[in-house]
């Protein structure tokens, strides 16, 4: 017998969904159309504001010329737009799954695939941006990759959702103020001002998924589940920015990557970026102890 709170979570969740069709019906893009995708690169502009260069505030970002400063931040958006296809790969297949041979005439299963609808014209869109910015394809260590595979097959309920709300909360903060910037070439920053409109609709649904799933979750489950998203937290932010974006750019790899890794500067974006992740997985009990020395390594909290 289904009781009154659970009918009441399955009334709030096909609101919802009922919500975010109607808001993808009147504002939603298609990139093929919007980016300006055959003016060439004007490498007088910036891939990305300075300030989210992971050298910005080092010794070696006064000692760069702005061409190399320029080139670098091209190349690490790049690099963030190629580790957002990796994990979108992975968060689609693991929404396919959850919602495999459900109720198609339910809300939440439509709004499933049009958020997979979504994803797939982000990850061309971010494709072809990279291509544009002159880089290479930047992939995840064969490590990452691998342990991505594990997870997409196996991650279900508020551990998919809630690390699908990580990666999307990370990105949705650098890329509000890319889109902003003047300073960013103005084809990334139409690239930037798509995603965000698009992924704020998405992460609704990760948040709602997320805390309906969570409802009568005992205490060990939400242990287990706040590890499990703590560590993909970890692996998903320390991918963004592949450590061969440097030499790339025609740096020393050996002193931008030492530098780097001690920017204090950088380590603070991030950590404000997530200041309202950190506030939702706490009210949902997901920031626990030990998941905390994850985030912090992460540089998160």
């Amino acid at each position: 017998m289904t009781s009154i709170s659970e009918r009441e979570a399955g009334t709030d969740r096909e609101t919802t969904a009922r919500r975010l069709l109607d808001s993808s019906e009147q504002l939603s893009y298609d990139p093929v159309k919007e980016v300006d995708w055959e003016t060439p690169l004007d490498t007088d502009y910036h891939g990305a504001s300075p300030e989210w260069s992971t050298l910005y505030g080092t010794s070696y970002w006064a000692d760069m010329t702005p061409e190399q400063q320029r080139e670098l931040t091209r190349q690490e958006a790049a690099s963030v737009a190629s580790t957002g296809i990796w994990f979108e790969m992975i968060l689609q297949q693991m929404i396919l799954r959850d919602f495999y041979a459900k109720d198609p005439t339910d809300p939440a299963f439509q709004w499933a695939l049009t958020e997979i609808a979504d994803e797939c014209r982000h990850s061309i869109m971010f494709a072809r941006g990279a291509a544009k910015l002159r880089a290479p394809a930047y992939r995840p260590r064969r490590f990452v990759v691998e342990a991505g595979r594990i997870f997409k097959a196996t991650a279900t309920g508020e551990a998919a959702y809630a690390a699908i709300l990580v990666a999307e909360e990370v990105l949705d903060v650098m890329q509000r103020d890319w889109m902003r910037d003047e300073r960013v070439v103005p084809f990334v920053r139409t690239i930037n001002n798509i995603h965000v409109v698009e992924e704020s609709r998405h992460m609704k649904f990760a948040r709602e998924e997320t805390r309906q799933r969570l409802e009568g979750a005992g205490w060990v489950r939400r242990q287990v589940n706040a590890l499990v998203v703590a560590i993909a937290s970890y692996v998903i932010v320390g991918s963004m920015w592949n450590a061969k974006v440097y030499e790339n750019a025609g740096l020393d790899g050996k002193r931008a990557r030492r530098e780097a890794k001690a920017n204090e500067h950088h380590k603070s974006m991030l950590r404000s970026s997530c200041s309202g992740l950190m506030e939702f997985l706490h009210s949902a009990g997901l920031l626990t102890k030990p998941s905390l020395w994850f985030y912090k390594r992460a540089n998160l909290i």
